[in-house]
């Protein structure tokens, strides 16, 4: 079973219609034991890094990713997930990130172009990716940020897009797995993405 992380950030029933179209058990819960015993784990989300990080928080939700990240289950981040999985960022500077990657998110740079970066977008992998394997050259993939990874150590970077600039658009170290861009509305080659994350240990 793959667990949907609940902690009341929006866009949980479209990864959940995703998953269901892919033929994989999935359930939206907040309940730590239901995440714990799962056999994968994603973190989705969209909103503000400060107000969602005090929910995490508050629900006790944090620690529970913590330990999903130790006990090795896979976790796919996505979104706003993504951002949450660094230390810092720009966007609420005075709240801590959950670090599972170091770095932080900062503010796509105005280079004449629209901000947020909304819509479809093609992506360069960089390094062999467990979930972003066999999904065609420079594939295109759907977009909503105002915000991109500026990642400590750039070899957990598995993805670049360009959007005025070079910005870092997905992760992967271990277990951890992230997208800045959303799989789930990102037509076949989301669903290729996210099947290769419900293959993995397969």
């Amino acid at each position: 079973m793959i667990a949907i992380i609940d902690y009341g950030a929006g866009n949980l029933h479209s990864v959940k219609n995703a998953l269901d179209f892919l033929g994989a058990e999935s359930k939206i819960t907040g309940s730590a034991s239901e995440i714990l015993s799962a056999d994968k784990v994603i973190l989705p989300g969209v909103g503000a890094f400060g107000s969602a990080m005090n929910a995490l928080t508050a629900s006790g939700l944090k620690e529970v990713i913590f330990e999903v990240a130790d006990k090795c289950t896979p976790l796919l981040g996505i979104c706003l997930g993504l951002q949450l999985m660094f230390e810092k960022s720009e966007e609420a500077p005075d709240v801590k990130g959950l670090g599972l990657f170091k770095g932080t998110i900062v503010k796509i740079p105005d280079r004449g172009l629209k901000i947020p970066h909304m819509g479809w977008n093609s992506i360069e992998v960089v390094k062999d990716s467990r979930i972003l394997n066999n999904i065609g050259e420079n594939p295109f993939v759907y977009f909503v940020h105002s915000y991109y990874l500026n990642a400590s150590d750039e070899g957990v970077v598995s993805a670049y897009t360009d959007y005025g600039e070079r910005l870092g658009i997905a992760v992967e170290k271990d277990n951890v797995f992230a997208t800045q861009f959303h799989p789930e509305k990102s037509g076949e080659t989301g669903m290729k993405i996210l099947k290769n994350f419900i293959n993995l240990g397969r």
